[in-house]
């Protein structure tokens, strides 16, 4: 679904001659790595220290990725049901996805490149970052761990790859690039948002969901998720989540089943120029506090909304709320630097210091964290990647 023997005894000795030759000649801190020694790492996985070939990285990663078939309540009547995409996380059997790919899941089935296919469960689920972990009862042959990389360090214009499932297509790749990170996606019928999402240009459609985002040297900096589209083809623009979120979110799933996010408790609006002029402010940035949510963290901490209005050219404005101009430290250009800040730094129970503009004077104000309340907003208009097999 996408909202898709004896060269081995060889290689030892060689590997314990080039160790000795290193220990004698070089100085310690120089000691290779088998991983250097042999030009490899362990079961498949992909060296770090070298950028390869489209070909090369398919080669290298399409045992580790599956495709999951779905059947649900709403299955029809030929036990036809949904299909998305995952990958194997270690060799335990744990296999990451998305959410809305096993959302009312009935029965899921795991499918190996080789055919092999297992009935798998679900272990933990996060709706609010799309992530999940089902778990397979594999043989060990079966399970080629994916290496997960450092999404902190994708760049625009960097190429990545994506492989999945589309429209039930097994084993497929599409590639691109990294057409923005740092962007904000709604999360599917939750009414909050997932940041920090990595926006690319590589092919995804229905069936993608849940399969990895590759950089040039295998590792999965992302998981694909969604698109955008009027459509629910895709149209250029495709979205994952970050790989970092998912070494945050993961390990916490598959020991606790659930994930407990930090929560705020505002609403309000991004400044802009217009915004900017009527609040008689020399730089158009910062988050302005409309609402403040009963019992939330933010209230308890004595953050104000807004208290009035102003008219201008013919624009009625809420105003007199505070204004988050920082948040521990860090400057806040508009809302999405607070929620990055809160997915990548805090957790629940964790303070957090707002800078906050209020009467003309700049304060802090200290906010501890709660856990985040579930709620359902239809709102969103983005296409989670979903797929159903015809």
């Amino acid at each position: 679904m996408v909202r898709t023997g004896v060269i081995i005894g060889v290689l030892s000795s060689m590997a314990v001659v080039l160790i000795l030759y290193s220990v004698f000649l070089n100085p310690p801190n120089s000691m290779p790595t088998i991983e250097q020694i042999l030009g490899n790492t362990k079961n498949g996985a992909v060296a770090q220290n070298k950028e390869l070939t489209l070909a090369d990285i398919f080669d290298k990663t399409e045992t580790g990725v599956v495709r999951i078939n779905v059947k649900r309540p709403d299955t029809d009547a030929r036990g036809v049901g949904g299909v998305g995409s995952g990958f194997v996380y270690d060799s335990q059997g744990h296999i990451i996805t998305n959410d809305h790919v096993v959302e009312n899941a009935q029965k899921l089935t795991v499918t190996f490149l080789d055919g092999r296919s297992y009935k798998a469960k679900v272990i933990g689920k996060d709706p609010f970052t799309d992530l999940a972990v089902i778990k397979v009862n594999a043989s060990s042959d079966a399970l080629t761990p994916l290496p997960v990389g450092n999404s902190s360090k994708l760049r625009v214009g960097e190429q990545i790859a994506a492989i999945g499932n589309p429209f039930g297509l097994s084993g497929s790749m599409s590639s691109g690039i990294v057409s923005q990170v740092g962007r904000i996606l709604p999360s599917q019928d939750r009414g909050f948002q997932i940041p920090d999402i990595i926006q690319t240009d590589a092919a995804i459609n229905p069936g993608n969901s849940g399969g990895p985002l590759l950089n040039m040297k295998g590792e999965v900096v992302g998981i694909n998720t969604a698109i955008q589209s009027d459509n629910g083809i895709f149209a250029g623009v495709g979205f994952a989540i970050p790989a970092n979120t998912v070494k945050k979110i993961i390990p916490v799933l598959i020991e606790n089943q659930t994930y407990h996010h930090p929560w705020v408790g505002i609403s309000g609006r991004d400044v802009d120029p217009d915004l900017a002029d009527v609040l008689h402010l020399k730089d158009a940035r910062g988050f302005l506090v409309i609402n403040v949510l009963d019992d939330s963290p933010a209230k308890k901490a004595g953050l104000r909304g807004t208290n009035q209005t102003k008219e201008a050219d013919g624009v009625r404005y809420q105003i007199g709320g505070d204004l988050i101009i920082g948040v521990d430290s860090k400057i806040v250009r508009k809302i999405d630097d607070i929620l990055i800040h809160l997915q990548r730094e805090k957790k629940v129970g964790d303070q957090m210091i707002l800078q906050v503009l209020r009467d003309g004077k700049v304060s802090d104000i200290v906010i501890t964290l709660n856990e985040r309340p579930v709620t359902n907003n239809n709102s969103t208009t983005i296409n989670p990647t979903n797929s159903t097999q015809r």
